[in-house]
Formats: C-alpha cells, structure tokens, sequence
C-alpha cells in the first residue's frame, strides 16, 4: 500500500542504489554509488538536517518555534532551512563566500538569514572554517538560540545508520568496501559502524584532499572540494573509523565530476567526484569480485555556476 508523506520531509531517504556502467575498473570490479541527490534538496544532509533538529525537538532542548543556529559549508545549511521552514522555527546560518553562490542562495530562499564570513580568496581553510564556528556560536549566544554544532552534533549519526541499512538492504548484503569523503567525519563513522556490525571485513577508505590531508598527517592547507577537508582533525573523528586514507587533489575530483556527467548522466558535486575516485582506486586494489559502495553526495546544480566557469576556461 503506498502511503503518501505529510510534508516534504517524509521524502527524504530511501535514494537509489546505482551501479556504474562506463566510469569502471579496469580489472572488473563493482562500484555502485548511492544516489542521495534525490532527497528533497539534492542532498545526503537532508537526513542529519532532520535527525538534528527532530531529536532536540523531541527531548526538549529546542522549543516549538524556538530559533536555530548553524554554521555551514552549504548543503547542511540548506537541508536545515528546508526542515526549519516546515517546523517552523526561524534560522540563522554562518557560510561564507568560499562556497557555491547557488547554495547561498538556495539557504535564503528557503528563508535563512545568513551570515557570510570572508575567505581567502574562495578557498576553504582551517581559518575559515573555526571563523564561522566561532561567529555562529556568538550569534547563539546573542539570540538565546539552539546551535546544531554539526561538527560535533551526534544525533546526526542516527541518520546514518538508518542509510547504512538502506545500503545493505540494496547490496543483498554483500560488501567488499565502502568510500566516502570526509568533512564533519559524521557520515563515514555512522555509516562504517553500521556496516562492520554486518560485516567486520568490510575494507572503509576515507577520502580527504591531497592540499589539506591533515587525517593523514600531513600539514593543513587550501582546497575547493565543498563540504570536505576542514583543515583541521574534527571532534567527531577517530583514527578507528577508517582503514585507509585516500588522498584526491581538487583538480581529479573536479575531472571525475564531470566525467560522471558526461559518461553516466550523474551530474554531481566534486566531492562526489572524490568519493568516486577512491572507490576505483580501491577497487583496483581488492580485485575483479569486490563490490565496493560509495556516495553521490548531491546534485551538482549546487555547483553550475562555479562548473561552468572552468569549463569556459
């Protein structure tokens, strides 16, 4: 019996599982990408931007109606807003113009109030990111407002573990690898427990960029991969989570990007473009029977303007 949602956000979840056809390994392995652009806003933060505000909601740390805080590279701020819109409560967001114009822009539609945080020269850097999280917790604090703090939220693993499920129930249960970029690290680490509850053999890679690999140990730096690489080690990680560290400059998560849109009709973001390039070069590594699930993180009509600018270059 189909059951028809109350709101927009009923929607959210339950994305496709695809498998990739012609972006493939050379030795025959799977990769198959889940498609989290069909949530609401095209993005997989439509499902902590509901488990962030839902759970607070429900133990009584935000009021009905009661004003909500967040700093945000994008895609988590318009998830929120889209959720803030429906229940109700007013939202003010931190970003800054290091991000793509159409998210900003999205956020205000949406009925955010932003505040923009300057970057160096659009690039996304230690400073910028503890900038925008010390500017959002003032605003909080000036308005008597609840802070989600996605950097070190933890109801948001929840929704993680409920893709984790979708996942498995997608693969029949067989998983040789799972890849995802890390920003907040929330969606690795609850996605990666839930999966080696399953399955302990289950090989978990972390992508970051090669500019600012700072989980690898390398020095922090400036990159254009939106919604990945802080810069710095975030709260919610721990050298648990992954197995491996996979490193990906800006340049072949773009290049990937767009080789997505063009040979598999996937327009995507770059840090998609990320993911998908450390499954391939996982996928190498496992051999021709690995099955290995990565995700498309959102759409890549959050990046048109910026993506059309280099391909004019």
């Amino acid at each position: 019996m189909n059951t028809k949602p109350s709101s927009i956000l009923g929607t959210i979840g339950n994305t496709s599982l695809l498998q990739l056809r012609n972006v493939v390994p050379s030795n025959g392995a799977r990769i198959f990408l889940k498609l989290e652009s069909q949530n609401p806003t095209g993005s997989m933060k439509d499902r902590i931007a509901l488990a962030m505000i839902e759970t607070p909601e429900r133990d009584g740390r935000l009021k009905p109606g009661g004003a909500v805080v967040e700093y945000t590279g994008g895609s988590t701020g318009v998830s929120l807003a889209l959720v803030c819109a429906v229940k109700n409560h007013p939202l003010h967001l931190v970003s800054s113009d290091a991000f793509s114009k159409e998210k900003l822009d999205h956020m205000r539609l949406l009925g955010a109030k932003l505040t923009l945080v300057p970057s160096d020269n659009g690039k996304q850097t230690e400073k910028l990111t503890k900038d925008m999280i010390r500017a959002a917790h003032q605003i909080a604090h000036d308005l008597g407002a609840y802070i989600t703090a996605q950097m070190e939220n933890t109801d948001q693993l929840q929704a993680y573990t409920k893709m984790a499920d979708e996942i498995l129930d997608q693969a029949d249960g067989r998983i040789d690898g799972f890849v995802q970029s890390v920003g907040t690290a929330a969606s690795l680490r609850g996605i990666s427990q839930r999966l080696r509850e399953h399955d302990a053999r289950i090989r978990v890679v972390g992508v970051e960029p090669v500019e600012s690999a700072v989980l690898s140990g390398g020095p922090t730096g400036a990159h254009k991969i939106d919604g990945i690489g802080a810069g710095y080690v975030v709260p919610l990680w721990h050298d648990r989570i992954a197995d491996e560290l996979e490193r990906v400059s800006t340049g072949d998560a773009r290049a990937m990007a767009f080789r997505l849109a063009a040979e598999e009709g996937l327009f995507c973001g770059t840090s998609t473009g990320a993911n998908v390039t450390g499954a391939l070069r996982l996928a190498e590594r496992l051999g021709p029977d690995a099955t290995i699930v990565t995700i498309m993180c959102d759409t890549g009509m959050k990046y048109l303007k910026s993506f059309a600018q280099t391909l004019d270059h």
